[in-house]
């Protein structure tokens, strides 16, 4: 596609998550964003706020105002002479205007995820299809085509990012068709967009699916006391949403009714299933049909081919190896929950379901190893936590983050922050932060960019505002926010996804920040998840909310990591399952897709890899990933193999996971230069060698140390 527009690689309380309290600023770095601009612009950078739309026809207007001008421009671009073609008014002109229709988009396609108002993220809905079913037919433009065209001919002698971005968008105009005879090219243009279209309402569904479920105290043994407080609607009842994450897990994990695990794992696999099963078979089609008509033997092979895995075998490769080689721990583990169940229930031939797998995991490593992961939360308060994050990256990437004042909010629990260089004092960025569940709000854990990096045409820089869009708990009636240790785990990961974007220094939009292969993208966000299993970094922020001099034990921690690895086969096979069935969906032939059942076929693939799937439920319809990540979610697998080689530089580093000099050694080879170069090259000069499988594979246990 010409051009990418980022969207996301989830009463008495809203005190508690306003802004943080600890708002001090480090001398010489102001939170007044008036003065970080004026900073900005005396150091030859721009930074910006988006301007939000406040009302439904607002959005689409500001979406077909974007649109009408860029025709404007393409014409302009259409009309060019080959002769006079150069590389600013071809490829330039089309990265500047990719660059302000994201402006648009982006925010656009956030408030749909967020806004507070139904019919605001009704109307953005509807504004996201059309701009998408635009975009589409930007592709099919002949007559810019032909000008890009011309200009290649002219064999110009470009290097690095110029040289990429042409390569790049001659690449784009073939996998889009233009090869093709113009009755073939239009029906491929209208393929696309019925598919975008398509793609836009199954995601639509998913943010506007929910379902209350009722328990009484009995039904909810073993909950977290500090959580049932929070969803006690009378005298014994206790209402709880499926489709709330922080929900679903806390049910999963700790109750004890096998029946109330059941039923809550059926009604959040339910979710959207009445509208999304018939659009997952129409979408499953569309991609079949496109591909085969591209050329490409599926889907898969089409989405791959711009990836590190390069093609569909590959990534599925990968995947059977990893499960081929897991195999044996994960049977053991198997053989040690279902002992816990038999022990437990009382039934000598009990074995774990679908729905114990989180609970009977818990078990084992509250009895073997002595982690309740539940007591482990009054050390990690959010402001607390959020704050002492903030200090372990300025630390080793060289930056103060301060709090600000945002102009505009699109619910009141949102804050901002400014992200500064320590070492200059230059303004790099800015980061809001909406981290808390509320009603029709996206229901996970992502990066939302909303303005790009970008050098703009008056030799200015564009540095990047993005936001996270999360769904940690919400503080309770005396008590604030506290975070599991998998949330913190979620919270570094997630923020390494926002400094990616941030750090960027590339010259060119497309490339900019986490705009790298999907199968990529979560690598440096999953490294980043070794800082919250150190005991240094710990102790630099995790304290006992109720009494700060109390730390988390080094033998807790060990604990927690032998619990960790006992338990990671059954990780990685749920992982696994999620992989294959996305690559299988996508793996389909066109006559295959026509008849293809996508729920029991996807039911299929998880018994054999994982678990047997709950009767009368169908949680592909569930399955977010399947729209933008299509024929990608074998990238998290695929990534945590680099992240693990990628760690061992600060594992070796004489700081460990406070050494700045491999953390100035990440942002300038791997979060500044985004997409502006090959990744491989880009991993490689962060190792200072060539990559490696052995830490991944030890850390799985499959490889001995």
């Amino acid at each position: 596609m010409l051009i990418r527009i980022a969207l996301f690689i989830v009463a008495g309380t809203l005190a508690a998550c306003s802004t943080p309290k600890n708002t001090s600023t480090p001398a010489g770095f102001s939170g007044d964003w008036a003065e970080f601009k004026r900073l900005a612009k005396r150091n030859g950078t721009q930074v910006s706020l988006p301007p939000f739309e406040t009302t439904p026809q607002a959005s689409l207007d500001a979406v077909g105002a974007a649109i009408a001008a860029a025709d404007k421009r393409l014409d302009a671009i259409g009309t060019i002479k080959p002769s006079e073609a150069t590389f600013d008014n071809t490829l330039g002109a089309i990265d500047d205007l990719a660059f302000d229709l994201s402006l648009v988009a982006n925010r656009t396609y956030m408030l749909k995820e967020t806004s507070e108002n139904a019919e605001h993220r009704a109307q953005a809905t509807e504004a996201i299809k059309r701009f998408d079913e635009w975009a589409v037919g930007l592709d099919y433009r002949e007559d810019v085509y032909r000008v890009i065209k011309a200009y290649a001919d002219s064999k110009p002698k470009l290097s690095g990012e110029a040289k990429r971005l042409l390569e790049q968008t001659l690449r784009d105009y073939r996998r889009a068709g233009l090869h093709l005879a113009k009755a073939e090219r239009d029906e491929v243009e209208q393929l696309r967009k019925q598919l975008s279209a398509a793609t836009t309402e199954f995601r639509t569904n998913i943010t506007n699916a929910k379902k209350e479920l009722k328990f009484t105290a009995a039904q909810l043994e073993g909950v977290p006391g500090s959580f049932l407080e929070q969803v006690k609607t009378g005298d014994d009842e206790y209402t709880l949403q499926a489709n709330v994450t922080f929900h679903y897990l806390n049910v999963m994990r700790s109750a004890k009714p096998e029946a109330t695990r059941k039923r809550f794992s059926g009604e959040r696999k339910r979710l959207a299933r009445e509208q999304n099963i018939p659009l997952l078979k129409t979408v499953l089609q569309l991609r079949a049909t496109i591909a085969a008509k591209l050329g490409y033997k599926t889907w898969a092979d089409y989405r791959c081919e711009v990836k590190m895995a390069g093609n569909g075998t590959t990534a599925r490769e990968f995947l059977m190896n990893l499960k081929s080689g897991l195999e044996p721990k994960w049977q053991a583990e198997l053989a040690q929950f279902n002992t816990l169940k038999r022990r437990e229930t009382g039934d000598p031939d009990a074995t774990l379901k679908m729905w114990d797998a989180f609970y009977y995991m818990n078990l084992l490593k509250k009895e073997k190893y002595s982690v309740d992961t539940e007591q482990l939360r009054v050390f990690f308060p959010y402001e607390q936590t959020l704050h002492g994050m903030f200090r372990v990256y300025e630390r080793i990437f060289g930056l103060k983050i301060v709090a600000s004042t945002a102009p505009y909010k699109w619910h009141e629990q949102v804050t901002l922050h400014l992200v500064y260089d320590a070492a200059t004092g230059n303004p790099l960025g800015a980061l809001y932060l909406d981290m808390f569940p509320r009603d029709g709000k996206y229901n996970h854990f992502a990066m939302f960019p909303l303005i790009s990096g970008k050098r703009l045409p008056d030799g200015t820089y564009q540095r990047p505002t993005v936001a996270l869009i999360c769904n940690f708990p919400t503080p309770g009636k005396d008590t604030p926010s506290l975070l599991s240790h998998d949330n913190v785990e979620t919270l570094f990961h997630e923020f390494g996804h926002a400094l990616h974007g941030i750090l960027t220094q590339t010259r060119f939009t497309r490339f900019a920040g986490t705009s790298v292969p999907r199968d990529f993208v979560e690598a440096p966000s999953q490294m980043l998840e070794n800082w919250i299993w150190d005991k240094t970094v710990l102790d630099s922020f995790a304290a006992d909310y109720r009494d700060p001099s109390k730390k988390i034990p080094e033998a807790v921690l060990a604990k927690l990591k032998e619990a960790k690895k006992a338990t990671v086969a059954r990780h990685y096979r749920g992982q696994l399952s999620y992989g294959l069935v996305d690559l299988t969906l996508h793996s389909l032939t066109e006559e295959e897709a026509k008849i293809v059942e996508p729920v029991a076929l996807s039911n299929q693939i998880t018994e054999a890899v994982y678990l047997k799937p709950q009767e009368n439920t169908s949680f592909v319809g569930y399955f977010g990933h399947l729209m933008g990540y299509d024929a990608g979610y074998y990238g998290y697998a695929w990534a945590d193999s680099i992240s693990a080689d990628m760690a061992t530089v600060f594992e070796n580093a004489p700081e460990r996971y406070f050494d700045a000099t491999a953390g100035q050694r990440l942002r300038r080879e791997i979060y500044e230069v985004g997409d502006s170069r090959d990744v491989s090259e880009s991993i490689e000069k962060f190792l200072g060698r060539p990559r490696s499988l052995k830490p991944f594979l030890q850390d799985l246990g499959i490889l001995d140390e």
